[in-house]
């Protein structure tokens, strides 16, 4: 009996053993991990110039639909859709040979106002006529003319000028053309300077202050910054948004803005600083914090090489492809810029910077 337990208690060793064997030899025959292909830079301090981002819009610092207050025909066009014009400059005519007629008619009646007066004023002075004669004259004279001023003010509004110099739009308005009051002629524009109006938060209103610095950047023109300083703030917040709304003036002497356009703006707050840069690529973000990969000497005893070690990072603001770090990190130190997706701490790495992302605080599109 004791015979038989043993022996089956040595062959379930003997099973053992060999399942042992196997597994470890299987573990020795598997691939070892291989250093992983990253491309990293190092941790600089660079000057920084610290920014409030807003989204805003263009106007123009003078910018109306001009209309005809008067209805009439159009008897001439002067002026060609999208020319410069000055102030004063007439756009249109409307026909106004009736009005002309009528303003004939009320000075010939003035006239004679007038000659009525002076007769009955030198019957007044032989006593012929009393002085309530003289003052009826008078007072229908001063009548009769202002009806004169009356008509050639009508028959003005009827030569329709450009209320300011600036650069008209396209019309659509012709010769012949009959005009309500009120219609539109043509859109006129003064774009030099132009205006850019953006909000605020209300947590920032202590940021922005009068005549500041603000760059805009439009998609129209990439990688181009206008400048300009803040020439308005609101006196109040919205309280729909609580947000405050603030204008700023810009020159634009080429036209290059134009009224409607939409724009990212940049408020430079406080005076430069130095910050830890890193591109905006090495970041990881994660429900715990943000994150780097920093590369290292591989641990003494290890095999040779270099390693990836996570480090958790506080991130600052955004300056092009740029992102600086407030803490976490020190200048000079190598961090994965891309690859990070295969990395796990204490992961063999290899450096590899024949690519790297981009790292520039005014970006431009690659096709320019």
């Amino acid at each position: 009996m004791f015979l038989m337990l043993g022996g089956v208690l040595l062959l379930v060793a003997i099973l053992a053993l060999g399942f042992y064997l196997h597994v470890r030899a299987l573990i020795a025959a598997a691939p070892k991990p291989t250093p992983q292909t990253v491309s990293a830079t190092a941790v600089v301090a660079l000057e920084w110039q610290p920014r409030l981002a807003a989204v805003g819009s263009t106007s123009a610092v003078r910018g109306v639909d001009v209309t005809t207050e008067l209805a009439g025909m159009v008897r001439s066009i002067h002026f060609e859709s999208g020319q410069e014009v000055t102030a004063g400059a007439v756009l249109i005519q409307l026909n106004v040979d009736a009005d002309v007629a009528q303003l004939h008619s009320l000075q010939a009646a003035a006239d004679l106002a007038a000659i009525v007066l002076e007769r009955d004023q030198a019957q007044f002075d032989v006593s012929a006529v009393s002085q309530s004669l003289i003052d009826s004259d008078i007072a229908d004279l001063k009548g009769k003319r202002a009806l004169v001023e009356q008509q050639a003010a009508l028959i003005e509004k009827k030569t329709v000028r450009a209320p300011f110099a600036g650069k008209l739009g396209i019309t659509t308005v012709n010769p012949g053309q009959y005009l309500n009051a009120g219609d539109t002629i043509v859109t006129l524009q003064s774009l030099d300077p132009i205006y850019v109006d953006f909000n605020v938060p209300q947590i920032q209103i202590g940021a922005v202050s009068m005549s500041q610095e603000v760059s805009l950047a439009v998609d129209g023109f990439p990688g181009h910054d206008f400048p300009g300083r803040i020439s308005a703030i609101s006196p109040k917040v919205d309280a729909a948004t609580r947000n405050l709304q603030v204008q700023a003036t810009l020159p634009n002497a080429a036209h290059q803005l134009l009224p409607g356009m939409f724009a990212n703006v940049n408020v430079n707050i406080g005076d430069k600083v130095k910050r830890l840069t890193l591109p905006q690529t090495a970041i990881i973000y994660n429900a715990y914090g943000s994150a780097v990969y920093v590369v290292t000497p591989a641990k003494a005893g290890g095999p040779p090489g270099l390693v990836a070690q996570q480090v958790f990072v506080t991130t600052g603001d955004k300056r092009g492809d740029q992102i600086a770090i407030l803490s976490g990190l020190q200048a000079g130190q190598q961090v994965v810029t891309s690859g990070q997706l295969k990395l796990k701490n204490g992961a063999p790495v290899v450096i590899d910077n024949s690519v790297q992302p981009a790292n520039s605080p005014n970006p431009r599109p690659q096709e320019h």
